[in-house]
């Protein structure tokens, strides 16, 4: 596992703010979220119920999401998700379900400020209007030309997840769309 995150803690500053969140633990689970061994798989690591299509549940650095209609995204702390994959293994042995931890293949940002909606929404096709898009939900989209997924936290919180590959590449995107004057006033 990587000792480094994608671009060691990168930050713009200003109202609206891009941060590198630095090393989680992210695991892939592809089965049925709705079967019972997988809930209580994913219960057992992170403490949280699995949620529903388009959700995310977070506390503190545990977590999990909805990626689609048989995967889930659970999210430890970084140096738990060996133990974390190997407990799901433990706990889903004879069921189809494929765990992988790809933690060392993603980054997460923060992006947080009165504008970080509009700023998202600059680089994405996903609505993220207030009233389509809230806390506790997550949405799997694209920023410019790459893959990511965006959930909200509160108001003016999101959380961005990307491949490690472009990590440079959706920061220096994120940080050119929160630069203070570049605000359009939609929402």
């Amino acid at each position: 596992m990587s000792e480094v995150s994608a671009l060691m803690g990168a930050e713009t500053t200003g109202p609206t703010r891009v941060v590198e969140g630095g090393l989680r633990g992210m695991i892939t689970l592809r089965g049925d979220p709705g079967g019972a061994a997988v809930k209580a798989a994913v219960r057992d690591v992170t403490g949280q119920d699995v949620p529903g299509p388009r959700g995310i549940a977070v506390e503190g650095e545990t977590g999990v999401a909805w990626m689609s209609p048989d995967e889930l995204l659970v999210l430890v702390p970084y140096d738990t998700a060996e133990h974390a994959v190997a407990t799901m293994t433990k706990a889903l042995k004879g069921d189809h379900a494929t765990i992988a931890n790809v933690s060392d293949a993603r980054a997460l940002f923060h992006v947080t400020g009165p504008h970080a909606r509009e700023a998202l929404a600059k680089l994405s096709p996903a609505d993220l209007h207030p009233d389509s898009f809230g806390p506790g939900e997550m949405r799997r989209t694209r920023l410019a030309q790459v893959p990511a997924a965006i959930w909200q936290g509160s108001d003016d919180a999101f959380s961005v997840i990307c491949f490690r590959s472009v990590a440079q590449y959706v920061f220096d995107i994120l940080a050119l769309s929160v630069k203070e004057g570049g605000e359009v006033g939609y929402f």
